[in-house]
């Protein structure tokens, strides 16, 4: 069997535009010529940790064992805030330590952590704005050549996490849920899954006239199994590829046509 090429993703608010992501592959290629890089996305909104997070866990579970998960959405570039390397079972996280892996911490046990310190495996100068280039791509490329995680720093036993924000369930019945998400389509991805509906006991099978779901002033009737069950221009709930509740209209944009933001 072919020993398949090492795997580095990719995973940033730095968009298309400019040339900060060719770079950091660059630097990924100069170290290991045979990496594989692949852009989970490239066009988080600017700074939006949680947005990350979410794209993250809905990402990197589809990767090859031992992939390399580089996340670079760090809006405390150049201070005191701490770099992390992760490693789980199947997967190595490399990421600012801002709550980005919130979210991984959460569903996977780490088998280590490291703070990313030793100064050996940087570029031998480091801009104070631009870690995804200077730390962050050469360290992934070093752990693809096989550098163990524990010579980039101390190992350490927490991490910074976020609020992962829960569905609250109240007296009268209504759950309340959160908007976590808006993917490029305009569908408003919401932080309730089939386990929540489950255990508070919704039948996601049960349609029209059994339950609803308001989305600002707009009530849908039950979920729906497709975009096309409704029709065009109408909205509707559906569980999406992630497991998560989103509203979504078919054929149109559900963020456009209810004006709600996260």
């Amino acid at each position: 069997m072919l020993k398949p090429f090492p795997v580095v993703t990719l995973l940033t608010d730095f968009g298309l535009q400019d040339w900060y992501v060719g770079v950091m592959k660059g630097v990924i290629l100069r170290i290991n010529p045979s990496a594989k890089i692949i852009d989970i996305c490239e066009k988080i909104a600017p700074q939006d940790v949680f947005g990350a997070a979410y794209v993250l866990f809905s990402a990197y579970k589809y990767f090859p064992e031992q992939t390399v998960h580089v996340v670079v959405v760090d809006p405390g570039v150049g201070s005191d805030r701490k770099i992390v390397c992760l490693k789980t079972k199947e997967h190595i996280f490399l990421a600012p330590d801002n709550g980005i892996l919130s979210f991984i911490i959460a569903h996977e046990k780490p088998e280590i952590m490291v703070e990313v310190t030793n100064k050996k495996y940087f570029l031998p100068e480091v801009s104070n704005t631009f870690h995804g280039r200077d730390i962050f791509a050469p360290v992934a490329g070093h752990i693809l050549n096989g550098v163990k995680i524990e010579n980039f720093g101390n190992k350490i036993s927490k991490i910074k996490e976020i609020t992962l924000p829960s569905p609250v369930l109240l007296s009268n019945g209504i759950l309340t849920a959160e908007i976590i998400y808006i993917d490029g389509f305009g569908n408003l991805i919401t932080n309730i899954d089939c386990n929540v509906l489950g255990k508070v006991g919704f039948d996601i099978n049960l349609t029209k006239g059994r339950f609803s779901i308001l989305a600002g002033n707009n009530e849908i009737a039950g979920t729906s199994k497709s975009y096309a069950d409704v029709n065009d221009g109408d909205l509707l709930a559906i569980f999406g590829s992630s497991g998560y509740l989103e509203i979504a209209v078919n054929k149109g944009n559900a963020k456009e046509l209810l004006n709600l933001k996260k």
